[in-house]
């Protein structure tokens, strides 16, 4: 499948879709909702998925899940994908969060089960070897922004919409952007954000440092994704080692150091008694 896959990747400006077997819900095969295309020429090592699903605006449901899941599954093996840029092929939307009205037919064990699927899919986002950017040239509301929030770099159109929402649903954000958003912008601001489920232009995620860079669209509706490419081009050229290799150091740098002695310290703080390092 793997081997299938990155052959057709590589045809020249093609477009594959890629099917999948179905969830585990529904047992099913849905059309394709997602298709991936690797670039050529100046721009070979640059990967696109597309998210293809205009009936629910992008929507994430199983089947989008599920296809988004197998493509990174194959892509992440494949050395020559030295970007992976995910874009929208609906005009107006980037992705507009969680498929609410599919999970309305679920039952609550099934609705636990998508929520930690959900939230499988963005780790792997973020998890991803190579460097990730978000084209979002439309809306982008709860699981969509938890999306963006998973990639590395985020491009706007000025025009976009962004949010995370669900507290006007009576939600909470649950596929990461509660532990992500506060990492991009600092504790305070994301837990008002989150608080009152505001939406922000691109223009001011951009003046917040929510995203990279802002772009005011154009008649096409795909500004973002252009300026998204030229990023990628920017990173074309950098020895991809070393671009994985930051990648690691960084995030890993931005989470707690899991030490002994670290353990010690915050032990020794609350107990009133000097540490007791031991160098592990």
């Amino acid at each position: 499948m793997l081997r299938a896959l990155t052959s057709a990747l590589r045809l020249p400006g093609s477009w594959r879709s890629l099917r999948t077997r179905g969830c585990a819900s529904h047992g099913a095969t849905g059309d394709p909702e997602i298709q991936v295309r690797a670039l050529t020429g100046r721009d070979q090592g640059i990967t696109e998925i597309l998210m293809n699903r205009p009936s629910a605006r992008n929507a994430l449901g199983n089947v989008l899940v599920s296809q988004l899941l197998e493509a990174l599954a194959q892509l992440r093996e494949d050395q020559q994908v030295r970007v992976l840029l995910f874009r929208s092929g609906v005009k107006g939307v980037f992705c507009a969060g969680a498929d609410l009205k599919e999970r309305e037919q679920m039952s609550e064990a099934e609705v636990g089960i998508f929520v930690q699927r959900l939230r499988g899919l963005m780790n792997e986002i973020a998890a991803f070897p190579a460097p990730t950017i978000a084209a979002m040239d439309g809306f982008a509301l709860g699981g969509g922004l938890e999306l963006a929030l998973a990639c590395d770099l985020r491009v706007a159109a000025s025009s976009a919409v962004m949010g995370l929402i669900e507290t006007t649903r009576g939600l909470l954000p649950g596929a990461g952007g509660t532990q992500r958003l506060p990492r991009c912008l600092g504790v305070a601001l994301a837990k008002e954000l989150i608080f009152t489920g505001r939406r922000l232009s691109g223009a001011q995620a951009q003046a917040l440092g929510l995203v990279n860079h802002a772009v005011s669209q154009n008649e096409e509706g795909n500004a973002a994704y252009h300026r998204a490419l030229e990023l990628a081009q920017e990173i074309l050229p950098q020895a991809p080692i070393a671009v994985r290799l930051g990648k690691v150091a960084i995030d890993r740098g931005m989470e707690n150091i899991p030490t002994q002695d670290r353990l010690e310290g915050m032990a020794a703080f609350r107990e009133k008694r000097p540490p007791r390092f031991v160098g592990k």
